[in-house]
C-alpha cells in the first residue's frame, strides 16, 4: 500500500469509496422507511421529523449527493490520477473536499428532518449550507482540474471530459437555482416567482438529473467498463460525439416535467422535442459501452463486476427511452403525478446509478488496498442478484402501480362527464403494489448490507497482508520450522 500512496493521492479516494457504501446503506434504509410508510401510515409515529414529507427529501438528497456524490467523488479523484499520469495537486485541499462534503451531508440529515426546506425538489437544503456546497464544491473543482493541468501525458481522456463537464455545469445550476434572500439562519425567499420559479427549478432538476446522475456516470463508465474487460473502448470517435450530443441537448429538456402547467405552452413543446432528440446520443453512448465487450462476452460468465457495469447500461437504455417517451405530451398526460413517474426514476437511479458505482467500487477497490481482487467474488455475485431482483419487483410494481392510477383517474362516465372512480377508489387499487414496491426496496437494502460485509472483510485482508511480521531470532525460527 505504502508504493501506491508514494504514486498517487489515493487516501481520499479509499475514503471517499467508503463512505459510499456507508451512504448508500443509510439512504436505501430511509428509502424502505417511507415505503413502509406508504402502506402503515401509522409508522410516523405522529413524530413530525419521522413524517413522510420530511424523511422523502432525506432519502433523495442521501442517495443522490451522499451514495451517488461519495462515488462520483471517488471514481473521478481515481480516473484522472490514472489517465493523466499524476497525483492530485493537493492532498491537503482533498482532504477538504471529503470532510467538507461529509459536513454537507451531515447538515442535510440534521436540518430535513427538523423541518428546514426550500421545498424545491433536489434543492431542499438551506441557504447557509448551500454556500457551504459552493465552497467544497469549487475547492473540488480546483483539485480536479488542477490535476489535469499538471497531467504528464498530452491527451486527456474521454472520462475527464465527462467529469469536468459534470462539474462545471452543476456549480452553474445550484448557484443560479439557489439564489435567495435570507430570512434568517434557517428561512430563505427564492428571488423568482411564479412559473419562472418553477421553469429555473426544473432547469436545474433535470439537468441535475442530466449532468450529476447521467454524464458524470458516463464518465465512471467510460474508464471501468473498458478497464474491466480488458479491452479498449468500442469507438474512441462516438464516445466524443457522444460527449458534444449529450452537452449541447440535455440543458433544453428541463420543460418536460411540466407538461400541462402555467408554463408557457411553446416551452412545454421545446422539452418534449429536445427529450426526444435526446435519445440518440444516450443510446448511442450506452451502445458504446456494451460493444466494449466484443470478443470478451465469455467474461460475464465469471465476472460479477463485470455483470454490475453492464446491466447498468442495460437500465440506462431503459430510463433514457422511458424518459423521451414520458415527456411525449398524450404520454405525459397519462403518466404524470402517477407512480409510474416513481418507476421510472427508480429504474434509473436503482438500474443505472446505483450499479455502475457498486461495479466501479467493486472494480477500484482492491486496487487501491493492492489486492487482487475482493474478500469474494461468490458475495459480488450475491449482491448482483439480489439487487437486480430487487430493483426488477420494484420498477415493475411501480409501473403498474402507475398506469392504473393514470387510468383510474382520468375514467368518465360517457353520459355525464363525471369522474367514475373517487381517489380513495384509485388509492385502494394501487395499496397492495406498494408492499411489493417495499419487498423490492428490502432486497436492494439487503444487497447493500452484503456489500457493507466484503468491504469490511476486504479491509482486514489488506490489514493483515500489509502488517508488519514480527522479526524472529535465529533459535526460535529454527524452532518454527
Amino acid at each position: 500500500m505504502a508504493s501506491i500512496e508514494a504514486s498517487y493521492s489515493d487516501k481520499v479516494v479509499r475514503q471517499f469509496a467508503v463512505m459510499t457504501v456507508v451512504w448508500g446503506v443509510v439512504g436505501m434504509l430511509v428509502g424502505v422507511i417511507i415505503a413502509a410508510q406508504l402502506y402503515w401510515p401509522a409508522l410516523g409515529f405522529n413524530l413530525p421529523w419521522l413524517s413522510y414529507g420530511r424523511l422523502r427529501p432525506l432519502h433523495t438528497n442521501a442517495v443522490i449527493f451522499a451514495f451517488g456524490g461519495s462515488a462520483l467523488f471517488a471514481t473521478s479523484l481515481y480516473t484522472v490520477q490514472r489517465t493523466c499520469h499524476a497525483r492530485l495537486i493537493s492532498d491537503k485541499l482533498a482532504a477538504f473536499v471529503f470532510w467538507g462534503w461529509q459536513l454537507v451531508i451531515v447538515a442535510a440529515a440534521v436540518s430535513l428532518p427538523l423541518g428546514y426546506t426550500q421545498g424545491k425538489e433536489y434543492a431542499e437544503l438551506e441557504w447557509p449550507i448551500d454556500v457551504l456546497i459552493t465552497i467544497v464544491w469549487v475547492a473540488y473543482g480546483v483539485l480536479f482540474f488542477g490535476t489535469i493541468a499538471k497531467r504528464k501525458v498530452k491527451h486527456i481522456y474521454v472520462a475527464n471530459w465527462f467529469y469536468g463537464a459534470y462539474i462545471i455545469t452543476i456549480a452553474l445550476l445550484h448557484i443560479v437555482n439557489n439564489l435567495s434572500i435570507p430570512g434568517g439562519w434557517f428561512k430563505s425567499y427564492s428571488v423568482y416567482s411564479g412559473s419562472v420559479d418553477a421553469m429555473v427549478q426544473w432547469w436545474y432538476g433535470h439537468n441535475a438529473v442530466g449532468f450529476f446522475l447521467t454524464t458524470a456516470f458516463l464518465g465512471m463508465m467510460y474508464y471501468f467498463v473498458p478497464k474491466q474487460a480488458g479491452r479498449p473502448i468500442y469507438s474512441y470517435r462516438l464516445s466524443i460525439v457522444h460527449f458534444w450530443a449529450l452537452i449541447a441537448i440535455y440543458m433544453w429538456a428541463g420543460p418536460h416535467h411540466l407538461q400541462y402547467t402555467a408554463l408557457p405552452d411553446w416551452a412545454q413543446s421545446l422539452g418534449m422535442v429536445f427529450s426526444l432528440v435526446l435519445l440518440a446520443p444516450s443510446w448511442g453512448g450506452a451502445i458504446n459501452g456494451i460493444l466494449t465487450l466484443s470478443g470478451v462476452w465469455h467474461k460475464l460468465r465469471t465476472d460479477p463486476i463485470l455483470k454490475f457495469l453492464i446491466v447498468s447500461l442495460s437500465f440506462y437504455m431503459m430510463s433514457t427511452f422511458e424518459g423521451p417517451m414520458m415527456s411525449i405530451k398524450t404520454v405525459n398526460s397519462l403518466s404524470h403525478y402517477t407512480d409510474w413517474t416513481i418507476g421510472h426514476v427508480h429504474s434509473g437511479a436503482i438500474g443505472w446509478v446505483a450499479m455502475i458505482s457498486i461495479g466501479s467500487i467493486y472494480a477500484m477497490l482492491p486496487r487501491l488496498l493492492g489486492l487482487q481482487k475482493m474478500y469474494s467474488t461468490k458475495l459480488i455475485d450475491l449482491h448482483f442478484w439480489m439487487h437486480t431482483i430487487g430493483l426488477v419487483v420494484y420498477i415493475a410494481s411501480m409501473w403498474i402501480a402507475g398506469v392504473t392510477q393514470g387510468l383510474m383517474w382520468r375514467a368518465t362516465d360517457p353520459e355525464n362527464g363525471t369522474l367514475v372512480y373517487s381517489f380513495v377508489e384509485s388509492l385502494n387499487a394501487t395499496k397492495p403494489y406498494y408492499l411489493f414496491r417495499l419487498g423490492g426496496g428490502l432486497i436492494v437494502l439487503s444487497g447493500m448490507l452484503v456489500m457493507a460485509w466484503n468491504v469490511l472483510r476486504t479491509f482486514r485482508q489488506a490489514a493483515a497482508t500489509t502488517a508488519p511480521q514480527p522479526v524472529l531470532s535465529p533459535a526460535a525460527a529454527d524452532a518454527r520450522a
